[in-house]
């Protein structure tokens, strides 16, 4: 599904040069549930951002779900991305002036999804996600939990292959939070691969391997289950 060979980053300014990853080697088999830790600054949304194809690594080489992607121009990117990977952040992402329908739909439009097919799709989503009673809302008027289910239906309506997640529970309670993760373990069960950056160590330990970055480097790997 994933595979980093000496993969890096450097931020660089007039002033200053940032390496946010060092050459970093690493690969996700498809089904896995991974779990990227470490201390803030240490890179793990920047390798993030690298496999979900919103940005370009400065060294290695990047192959996602069997592609060389590092050289792909921004068509091919913005295409293999909208197509295979869902996106869950910490701060929802939502669209403030967008229904709670509107926005599950939204990537289906970008897909050119024909319309009986979204209007079958969504629903059945919302209705999964527990929130078909607040279809017609708006983000300002939900709560926090109910704004990352949104986010979650909105990051699965696709159907997408690789679920890339944010610090997904890092805005909620403990309770939305453990909601948000049996949704993502659920996901995961049914055959997502997920990639998860967390603070949590009791969020990471719902995932089967625990990747620890420092630096810009993978120090440690803890696989907990076998696959």
């Amino acid at each position: 599904m994933i595979k980093a060979v000496e993969l890096s980053k450097v931020f660089r300014s007039d002033e200053v040069e940032t390496t946010a990853l060092n050459k970093v080697n690493l690969e996700i088999g498809a089904g896995e549930f991974v779990a990227i830790m470490g201390p803030s600054g240490c890179g793990k949304t920047t390798l993030l951002n690298l496999v979900g194809l919103l940005d370009n690594p400065s060294k290695g080489k990047l192959f996602v779900l069997g592609e060389d992607v590092t050289k792909f121009s921004e068509r091919k990117r913005s295409n293999l991305r909208k197509a295979n990977i869902g996106f869950v952040f910490q701060s929802f992402n939502l669209i403030d002036e967008l229904t709670v329908f509107e926005n599950v739909e939204l990537p289906l439009l970008y897909l050119g999804i024909p319309r009986s097919e979204r209007l079958k799709r969504v629903p059945e989503v919302l209705d999964r996600l527990k929130m078909s009673h607040r279809k017609n809302h708006f983000p300002l008027q939900l709560s926090g939990g109910q704004q990352q289910r949104v986010a979650i239906a909105r990051s699965v309506i696709s159907r997408p292959k690789l679920i890339l997640a944010d610090e997904p529970t890092g805005n909620l309670d403990s309770g939305n939070g453990e909601e948000v993760m049996a949704l993502l373990s659920e996901l995961n069960q049914e055959g997502a691969t997920v990639i998860m950056v967390t603070h949590s160590k009791t969020d990471a330990d719902k995932a089967h391997r625990i990747i620890q970055l420092y630096d810009g480097h993978i120090v440690t790997e803890n696989i907990r289950h076998i696959l």
